[in-house]
């Protein structure tokens, strides 16, 4: 007898899937039963128990009137002291949770031998395994489909010994009741039951958070709020801000689930049962007017709405994420546009951006306004003046917040500047509430620099007075359109400069336009200009001293190149890089790219190979990647490694299919002409692309090439990209500006650097260096040069290369004066 066929058909259809020595063992238990032995002294009694379990089954269509001779069996079972694992505990509660589905109605001896085997083990561990036996039902029975009836029935018949399995008794204090409450499955509820336990136990909080532990629904009803408001104190209200601000900073953990023969382990946020309670602690905030909520309530939906270490295109909990932009829509008022803002200009999934989407467009259409207007309009002014300066006297100090550091600066009575608080005004509440300032400032100038940028490549559109009103005149915004170029339509640009009669455009020359109120203007891109003007505007930024929030003068122009025009519908001008890519993904989403998942899994449904995804003015660009690194190295879970493919356009997000199959098992899409692509389309999303493989290509370091060394010489020291091209030209204007201009060069692909030891050549795509003249490789790690630091750089830099790139020059042209062992072993090699 080998088959499941020759299985009592009682309980054959509790058994699944079973390896055939597992079915010879259970045939045999069987014979033994009939002739009324015990197992032998080799048989696994672990084994025998869950076949024992198995006996119980009266078949699909259940019943009540089992075999006194198996009940017997059960009860032996159950008191034989054997050294059983939480997987079989699992497997145990699995088979008797069937039985009840299938209409069997004696619960106690169902459930005797998975209790006695759950008592084994910790409170925790019993909570893991009894899963759903441990919680009641929150439906009527009316509404319940009869296997859910049959299980409520169950927990009801078996509500004693639950209790004494998963409740804690008092001795275990605090943390225990906290416990009781939210259990402990994830490192976040052991902060809560362990750090704030005490508190959360409280009896003047104890209600509260039961009524957290109810926040099962999308959003509250007005009478969950209700009641909130009632339970909340001052206190609670200090200490949910705690814990709130605990989650804003708390990142995944790796967690081994399971127990004995069925153990795995998972990346782990909050689980699901710790999202109730914390979902209703954000619900809470909608009934707490102070100032603290709309900020700490920005930092959780960030944090939550990220994916994996803070990247990837899903969320760590799409739950809370919601949760809190909900609290933020509701609340309303212009101080939540900048943390809603935040989320949209940092977090990709879908759902939470057309949830924030519709938050923004809801509230401009209530002002008669698109949603770019509000965005316009509602930037805080943080209590700046127009020099972008805020004073507040608090004791016999001055506190100074200035926008342009973003620090407070303490004056005392003397007049001398200090950089931290005097202790005898630490603790004033105005402190407090400017230190609160000073986060929601930083924020908001991260926000206005994305927003900027994106209304660069995007060619939106204003009216001049619009500009002046809601960007040059503002403390934040001012702050970066001051420094911007702006455009008149088919009309000369200029660089805002204020006069006694208002705003007026200076071009390089000096001359100077004032542009009507309905003037219509843009921002100035590259794209559009002669190779001259741009040139002229890069002198004018380094002999003015004006510093750009971000590459506009000094931007990237990529443009069709005749490889691109054989290839027709695609490039390949960043296929074949290698790349690092947890932190490729991580760029590209910041970037505004989706989409990108790959890993070691399902080889044969193409789960090595994936896209990402970038949606720009009415486009749709994809840039096809694969993982090329080891799965044993990288544990069989997300590549570490992957290389890059080609880059697709289709028009309004139309993608057609090509028949041709590019990557063996799924099926390419046609893309449109590249001919056809708007030229600045063409050039951010090439831009974008050069930008993740400048930043995370392994052709950077040596080390992380691993076994593509060489890919890692080609790219370390070939060719240089479009944005190398563009560091080299800073590089150009900078170097004769330097205190190292005498012992530096610039040759075609490197910075060439004289030192008393050696002489170098900085390649200025990677940073990497050879020393002539054998051309050996330097390894230096790049350090924080305090003169390279000093160097004025027209733009903040995306990856900072132009800075790794002058730290090693400095470092290099005083190279006697190199101590550290690992560098001087190198040049005396």
């Amino acid at each position: 007898m080998t088959g499941l066929d020759d299985f009592p058909r009682s309980y054959g259809h509790l058994l699944g899937y079973m390896e055939e020595a597992t079915r010879e063992t259970y045939l045999r238990f069987e014979a033994l039963f009939e002739r009324g032995l015990p197992p032998g002294p080799d048989d696994d009694w672990r084994e025998y128990g869950r076949w024992a379990q198995l006996k119980l089954s009266l078949g699909p269509e259940g019943g009540h009137d089992h075999d006194e001779r198996v009940l017997r069996l059960i009860r032996s079972v159950a008191e034989r002291d054997i050294p059983w694992t939480a997987g079989d505990a699992r497997i145990l509660v699995y088979r008797a949770q069937d039985m009840v589905r299938c209409g069997h109605t004696r619960y106690e001896e169902i459930f005797r031998l998975p209790l006695a085997v759950t008592r084994r083990f910790g409170f925790q561990e019993r909570r893991e395994i009894l899963g759903w036996l441990g919680e009641s039902s929150r439906r009527s029975r009316s509404r319940m489909p009869a296997w859910e009836m049959r299980s409520d029935q169950a927990r009801e018949a078996l509500a004693g010994q639950l209790e004494e399995l998963l409740v804690e008794p008092a001795e275990h204090g605090p943390a225990g009741v906290v416990r009781n409450l939210i259990w402990e499955c994830d490192p976040f509820a052991r902060l809560l039951a362990e750090e704030y336990g005490p508190r959360l136990a409280d009896p003047a909080v104890l209600p509260l958070l039961h009524h957290w532990n109810t926040a099962r629904s999308t959003k509250p009803s007005a009478r969950w709020l209700k009641t909130a408001g009632k339970l909340l104190t001052p206190d609670t209200a200090a200490l949910l801000r705690e814990i709130l601000t605990r989650l804003a900073a708390h990142r995944e953990r790796k967690l081994t689930r399971g127990g004995g023969d069925h153990e795995w382990t998972e990346t782990v946020f909050l689980d699901e049962r710790t999202i109730v309670p914390v979902r209703g602690m954000i619900w809470t905030c909608e009934v707490i007017e102070e100032r603290w909520v709309t900020s700490l309530l920005g930092s959780v939906a960030l944090n939550c709405g990220t994916g994996s270490n803070g990247m990837g295109s899903t969320c760590r909990s799409e739950k809370l994420t919601n949760a809190a932009v909900g609290v933020l829509a509701r609340r309303g008022g212009p101080a939540a546009i900048v943390p809603l803002a935040r989320v949209q200009a940092k977090v990709r999934a879908r759902s939470v951006l057309a949830n924030v989407a519709r938050t923004l467009d809801a509230v401009a259409e209530q002002a008669g306004l698109t949603r770019e207007q509000l965005m316009d309009r509602t930037v805080p002014a943080f209590g700046l003046g127009p020099d972008g300066v805020r004073e507040e006297k608090i004791g016999d100090y001055l506190v100074r917040l200035r926008a342009d550091d973003s620090v407070l600066r303490f004056v005392n009575p003397s007049g001398r500047t200090v950089k931290s608080a005097p202790q005898v005004i630490r603790k004033d509440p105005a402190l407090a509430d400017l230190r609160i300032t000073l986060k929601e400032l930083k924020q908001a100038l991260a926000a206005e620099r994305f927003r900027l940028e994106q209304a660069l490549i995007r060619e939106r559109g204003w009216r001049w007075q619009e500009v002046t009103e809601f960007f040059l005149d503002h403390p934040v915004t001012g702050l970066y359109a001051r420094t911007l170029i702006w455009r008149l339509p088919q009309g000369p640009a200029g660089i805002p400069v204020r006069t006694d009669t208002g705003w007026e455009l200076t071009d390089p020359q000096g001359r100077r336009v004032q542009p009507g109120p309905d003037t219509p203007v843009t921002l100035w891109h590259p794209i559009h200009a002669a190779a001259e003007e741009v040139r002229v505007w890069r002198d004018h930024l380094l002999e003015h001293g004006i510093r750009q929030p971000y590459k506009q003068a000094f931007r990237e122009v990529y443009l069709l190149t005749p490889a691109e025009e054989g290839t027709g519908t695609y490039s390949n001008r960043f296929a074949g890089h290698v790349l690092r890519y947890g932190q490729a993904r991580t760029l590209l989403n910041q970037r505004g790219w989706t989409g990108l998942s790959i890993g070691h899994w399902d080889y044969a449904g193409g789960g090595d190979q994936g896209e990402a995804v970038r949606e720009l003015s009415g486009w749709r660009v994809r840039w096809g990647m694969h993982v090329v690194s080891d799965p044993a190295a990288d544990g069989w879970e997300t590549a570490s490694l992957c290389a890059t493919e080609r880059i697709t356009f289709y028009r309004d997000g139309r993608e057609e299919l090509s028949g041709h199959d590019r990557a063996g098992d799924r099926t390419a899409l046609e893309g449109v002409p590249l001919t056809e692509v708007p030229p600045l389309v063409l050039s951010e999303m090439l831009r974008d692309a050069d930008l993740a493989v400048g930043v995370t290509s392994t052709g950077l370091d040596q080390q992380a090439a691993g076994g593509h060394e060489d890919y890692w010489r080609s790219y370390g020291f070939g060719e240089l990209t479009e944005t190398a091209r563009t560091r080299r030209d800073a590089l150009t204007r900078l170097l004769p500006r330097l205190k190292i201009a005498d012992r530096a060069e610039l040759t075609d692909r490197f910075l060439r650097v004289r030192g008393d030891r050696r002489t170098y050549r900085i390649h200025l795509g990677s940073g990497n260096i050879l020393m002539e003249p054998n051309d050996a490789y330097l390894c230096i790690v790049p350090g924080n040069d305090r003169a390279a630091a000093s160097v004025f750089l027209p733009f903040e830099e995306d990856g900072g290369m132009l800075s790794v790139i002058l730290s090693k020059a400095f470092l290099l042209a005083d190279d006697t004066a190199i101590t550290d062992p690992s560098i001087t072993r190198q040049l005396d090699s």
